[in-house]
């Protein structure tokens, strides 16, 4: 099956959308298929290989200056290829390509205006390009952010259109009004053109059906999956300090304060004697003081040795920084949509403690490999910590759940089987 994979760029940090979409196009094509994907706004990054084209569309320096600047919409294609090189894009990535939805109102309305909106050149050149590669048989756009794509390509090639659903109401949600109400009516009266849609887990295809009012006969789910040959349990790991640690967004949403908060009550109490508490991920910007205040009080309480942040982390850094961990605490304050750092925690044979919200419910209820509890409950939260942190025989019987639930249901490989399903359902004749 040839498919073409719309993806999009999220400036200079490591996006959980792309990794997935890379992890995705890397599975199928090792299964034989014919897989281009195609990056917008910016270049991709992924902490393994990158498989996506060179060619970046819808460029973010060229949406922002058409947006602003109207000269740039009706500019020379061949003189906008000045500022759309992706190495040029790849340097204002963070920068000058501002990601904030609080500053990105009236640039995402026109985007979903598709050929009315002030990007319209911008699509024209997706559909000229893609007009000239080989027909795919089914294409498949990353998020419903981009659905105003839709009903142009399918015009222009004639073939199915599937979209992915993966956390873009999250983004939507943070849009100042008018522009949040006026997105979720664009995308909705886009809905018609697009032929299935496909939920990374069981939580966000309900929730998106009634967000969007998708028709549950076009909902599908393919829950996110890793490599679980490169995610493997520590071998002979040496005894030591007991280690708790959380990875993602260093955000006040991830909940990272509620975390280091449980880790100082239960040192105050004399519980945890000898542990440590690591944290790693990407911080922007925007959170750098968020952070400052979580370390000034680490070191008000004497803490400051034993909660420590290791930044951003390459994929063998990772790797290592989970297999030092013996439970992965994310006390998220938000419903997240996907999960990838505890299904990345538990194929390496790292338990989960989380809230009982979101997709973490499916996911440990799904591999048995971690504890739930109670959205924002401090007093469970910390409860929890110490009974496991106290229980060994328990931290090594999750540890061996949450392994044998991410090989059954969370591999790269049954993420590539449910999504070629779905395609095979668009286009049945070349499966």
């Amino acid at each position: 099956m040839k498919i073409t994979y719309i993806t999009a760029g999220a400036g200079g940090m490591y996006c959980g959308s792309c990794i997935r979409d890379n992890a995705l196009a890397t599975a199928l094509t090792r299964k034989g298929h014919d897989v281009t994907l195609l990056p917008l706004y910016t270049p991709t990054r992924t902490d393994e290989e990158n498989v996506s084209q060179q060619r970046v569309f819808f460029g973010g320096i060229s949406v922002y200056l058409e947006q602003y600047v109207s000269l740039f919409r009706k500019t020379p294609w061949l003189l906008d290829r000045l500022w759309e090189s992706p190495w040029l894009l790849k340097a204002v990535s963070g920068r000058a390509v501002g990601t904030s939805p609080t500053k990105l109102g009236a640039l995402t309305v026109s985007v979903l205006e598709g050929s009315h909106g002030n990007q319209r050149k911008e699509l024209d050149k997706l559909v000229h390009w893609l007009k000239d590669q080989p027909r795919p048989d089914v294409l498949d756009i990353s998020n419903s952010m981009l659905i105003a794509i839709a009903e142009p390509l399918k015009q222009a090639l004639g073939c199915p259109i599937n979209c992915t659903l993966q956390g873009e109401n999250i983004f939507m949600d943070e849009l100042l009004e008018p522009y949040r109400s006026r997105a979720k009516e664009l995308i909705r009266s886009h809905v018609q053109h697009v032929d299935s849609f496909v939920a990374v887990s069981d939580y966000y295809a309900g929730y998106m059906s009634r967000y969007l009012e998708i028709p549950g006969a076009k909902m599908r789910v393919v829950p996110l999956g890793v490599n679980i040959d490169r995610f493997q349990p520590a071998t002979g790991k040496a005894e030591g300090k007991l280690t708790l640690g959380y990875l993602g967004r260093i955000a006040p949403e991830k909940g990272v304060h509620l975390l280091c908060d449980a880790y100082r009550d239960l040192r105050k109490r004399g519980a945890l004697d000898n542990c440590r508490l690591e944290l790693a991920g990407y911080l922007g910007p925007e959170h750098a003081a968020y952070w400052q205040s979580i370390e000034r009080e680490a070191g008000t309480s004497g803490l400051a040795d034993e909660i420590n942040y290791r930044g951003e982390l390459d994929l063998d850094a990772k790797v290592r920084f989970l297999q030092s961990l013996d439970l992965f605490v994310v006390p998220a304050v938000y419903d997240d949509p996907k999960g990838m750092s505890l299904i990345e925690a538990m194929a390496c044979g790292v338990p989960v403690v989380a809230p009982r919200r979101g997709t973490y419910t499916e996911l440990l209820e799904r591999t048995g490999g971690g504890v739930l509890v109670e959205p924002e409950n401090r007093d469970q939260l910390e409860s929890t910590i110490e009974q496991l942190s106290g229980d060994l025989a328990r931290l090594a019987e999750l540890a061996q759940r949450a392994r044998a639930g991410i090989q059954e249901h969370y591999g790269t490989d049954e993420m590539a089987a449910r999504a070629l399903a779905a395609y095979e359902r668009l286009a049945p004749a070349t499966a």
